[in-house]
């Protein structure tokens, strides 16, 4: 699988170097819940600390009715940022499709954003 992580932490406090710049998040863990929610809202916050501007995932919960299905976009229900889910004997290699299409989904959003600004 290819793979593209993007992580940031300055190590120097707040600074101005990254002030309106987009950030978004995403995560994944062995658990259905693994605390996903938590790793993204400490992303929020470190990007709010360096005056960031934070892109939310912008897609309603999949997989959370009868008809729904683990190969729905966002399956897990996040708001705030993409998660994933992965078996501990896997590794991220064996992420389903629906998450990797969650991602793709959220960077489609980060570039239109990108795009806004720029215009």
């Amino acid at each position: 699988m290819k793979k593209i992580v993007i992580a940031f932490h300055s190590g120097y406090g707040h600074t101005k170097r990254q002030a309106e710049a987009v950030a978004a998040g995403f995560t994944c863990s062995a658990s259905q819940s693994g605390d996903k929610l938590n790793a993204l809202q400490q992303l929020a916050v470190f990007a709010a600390q360096h005056g960031m501007l934070w892109v939310s995932l912008g897609l309603l919960p999949g997989n959370n009715s009868s008809t729904g299905s683990v190969q729905d976009l966002n399956r897990l229900g996040s708001y705030l940022g993409a998660m994933a889910q992965a078996n501990a004997d896997q590794g991220s290699d064996a992420m389903l499709q629906s998450d990797l299409d969650t991602a793709a989904h959220l960077g489609r959003r980060v570039a239109e954003q990108l795009q806004r600004l720029a215009a």
